[in-house]
C-alpha cells in the first residue's frame, strides 16, 4: 500500500526549523539518516516526537542492520525502519525479524511511548506489527539476487533502493543512472509489484523521478536537507 504522500525529504541532522518548513509545505513524510547523519539518541528522540506532532510520517534509516538500532527507532515512535546493508535471504530473514513482535518476528517489548506509557493491551503487539513498517535496503548484489525471497518474508513490508551502494557492490563504480542502473531499478520495482509490497526510491533527479513514476513507485525521497541549504545559499548569493 502507498504511503500518505508520494514525496519525502531526507534529513542528516536534527534541523528543527527545516522540519517545520517541510511540514508547512505539505510534504507528509521524512527520512532520518542515523547511519550517515549526526543524530544522537537523545536528539533523535526529540526529533521524532516533534515530527510526529507536526503530522509527519517518520522513516528511520537505522544505524546498522542489528537488533538494538532497529528496535530503538520503533520504540521512539518511527513509523518505519529502513535497514541498511542487508545481504541475502538468510541475513534479511534474521535482521528484519527485529522489526516485528513475536510470533511474527523477534522484536523485544520495551513499553513507553508506543504503549502510551500504559500497560499493554492484548492486541497491542498485533497492532504494532501492522502499523510499523520494515523496509530492508536493496543495495548489495546478494540482496538483489534474493529480491523475490526477501519480499516474500512476512516481516518485510517493502524495500528501499540504495542505488549507489548497489552499483558499487556490482563492480560498476559510481552510480550514474546508466542503463544497467535502470535495469536494477526496474527489476526491484517489478519484484515489489509481484509481491504486492511497497518500493521506495531516492529520486534526486528529474530522470529518476520520471522512471520511478512510470514504474508506479510508492513514494520517492526527492530532496535532501543539504541540497535545500545549498540551493538556498546559491540563490541568495546570485
Amino acid at each position: 500500500m502507498p504511503e500518505t504522500t508520494t514525496n519525502a525529504v531526507w534529513f542528516s541532522s536534527p534541523n528543527i526549523c527545516l522540519l517545520e518548513l517541510v511540514a508547512a509545505s505539505g510534504i507528509g513524510q521524512i527520512v532520518i539518516d542515523l547511519e550517515h547523519g549526526v543524530f544522537d539518541l537523545a536528539t533523535t528522540d526529540a526529533f521524532i516526537l516533534t515530527a510526529r506532532a507536526l503530522g509527519l510520517r517518520v522513516h528511520a534509516k537505522t544505524l546498522a542492520p542489528e537488533m538494538s538500532p532497529i528496535q530503538q527507532m520503533l520504540d521512539l515512535g518511527a513509523h518505519s525502519v529502513i535497514i541498511p546493508h542487508v545481504g541475502g535471504i538468510d541475513h534479511a530473514e534474521h535482521v528484519c525479524a527485529f522489526a516485528k513482535f513475536p510470533p511474527l518476528g523477534s522484536r523485544s517489548c520495551a513499553g513507553g511511548r508506543t504503549f502510551g506509557y500504559a500497560p499493554a493491551t492484548a492486541d497491542h503487539f498485533d497492532r504494532q506489527n501492522k502499523a510499523t513498517k520494515c523496509y530492508p535496503m536493496i543495495e548489495t548484489a546478494d540482496s538483489l539476487k534474493d529480491i523475490d525471497k526477501i519480499l516474500a518474508l512476512d516481516t518485510v513490508d517493502g524495500v528501499f533502493i540504495g542505488p549507489t551502494d548497489l552499483a558499487l557492490s556490482q563492480g560498476r563504480g559510481l552510480y550514474g543512472f546508466t542503463d544497467r542502473d535502470q535495469q536494477n531499478i526496474r527489476q526491484i520495482a517489478r519484484a515489489a509489484k509481484r509481491a504486492g509490497k511497497v518500493w521506495i526510491m531516492p529520486a534526486w533527479t528529474k530522470a529518476e523521478r520520471q522512471l520511478s513514476q512510470e514504474l508506479d513507485v510508492d513514494f520517492m525521497v526527492t530532496t535532501h536537507e543539504h541540497s535545500i541549504l545549498a540551493s538556498g545559499l546559491r540563490h541568495t548569493l546570485t
